[in-house]
């Protein structure tokens, strides 16, 4: 028969045998556990990092200077006053081959949703600039020659779409650069 000592010495040694064996189990499983918590973030990391460099790619190199052309030509065209070559020469056809150029070029950085928006633009654009090449180029301008503007003969400038450009940008800007102070 075996002693009192005997059997508490067999008993702790399967307790310990099976803490041992609870212990590494669990061991495993938090270790499983905080691999996936970490193979997470790092894929949640990945894609903020990607996505935060869109945004400051689309701010810097399209929706910026697409804005500061926006906001140009509409000045522009505000001040326009019958006679002003000037300001129909320069500022108006610069500012819109600007934008339908940016558009063009830059226009993987257009988000999907603003697609149809980005060629309802680029088509004004593009009428607008056929109508100064055929009323600016093909004579000699004077102050009698009319101001180009292909919105009744045709195709109105896509307000809208504009608008829109410019509501992105301002979003993006806040999510990259916080809010205004």
């Amino acid at each position: 028969m075996k002693t009192f000592s005997e059997v508490l010495l067999a008993a702790l040694i399967s307790d310990a045998v099976v803490a041992l064996l609870l212990g590494l189990l669990l061991k495993s499983r938090t270790e499983r556990i905080a691999h996936e918590i970490r193979t997470q973030y790092e894929q949640l990391a990945t894609t903020f990092r990607s996505r935060f460099s869109w945004k400051e790619k689309a701010l810097a190199e399209l929706l910026a200077p697409l804005h500061m052309q926006l906001n140009r030509t509409e000045r522009a065209f505000r001040r326009y006053a019958a006679g002003n070559l000037y300001l129909e020469a320069r500022i108006l056809k610069e500012g819109n081959e600007a934008i339908r150029n940016l558009l063009i070029e830059k226009g993987y950085l257009i988000p999907l949703e603003l697609l149809p928006d980005a060629d309802r633009l680029i088509e004004h654009y593009d009428i607008w600039l056929e109508e100064f090449a055929r009323v600016r180029d093909a004579a000699q301008p004077d102050l009698a020659t009319p101001f180009v503007f292909v919105g009744p003969q045709g195709y109105p400038f896509p307000r809208a779409a504009a608008d829109r450009f410019q509501q992105l940008y301002q979003q993006l800007w806040r999510e990259v650069y916080g809010p205004a102070s």
